[in-house]
């Protein structure tokens, strides 16, 4: 039950976001949650291997790759996702420092509960 829960908080999450930004698109809620399980595993595939091949330049640049890893991992999931549409790098840069911030205010209220 709490694996749903937390679906429909990130999909919740992803249509706030997606509502703050003008360069982020979403057809609806269905594509927020469908958003939310691709960047979920996208996340947890994709996302360990590209820091691990990338740590010499995360170390060099303090931290700030891994920004555009997140960002390019967020236009992977739009071209995977139908009805889920970024402008460009720098709104998925934008969408993934959002987003964080989105599902870190969800997460108070969620631990207040």
């Amino acid at each position: 039950m709490s694996i749903i829960i937390n679906w429909l908080i990130s999909g919740l999450a992803i249509v706030i976001t997606a509502y703050l930004l003008p360069g982020i698109h979403l057809s609806g809620f269905k594509a927020a949650l469908l958003t939310a399980v691709v960047l979920g595993l996208i996340n947890a595939v994709i996302k360990p291997v590209l820091k691990l091949l990338a740590l010499p330049l995360t170390i060099m640049t303090l931290g700030l790759f891994s920004l555009v890893i997140n960002a390019l991992l967020i236009m992977l999931t739009a071209k995977l996702v139908p009805g889920f549409q970024v402008q460009g790098f720098l709104w998925a840069l934008a969408f993934s420092l959002v987003l964080a911030l989105v599902n870190w205010l969800l997460s108070i209220f969620k631990q207040n509960d």
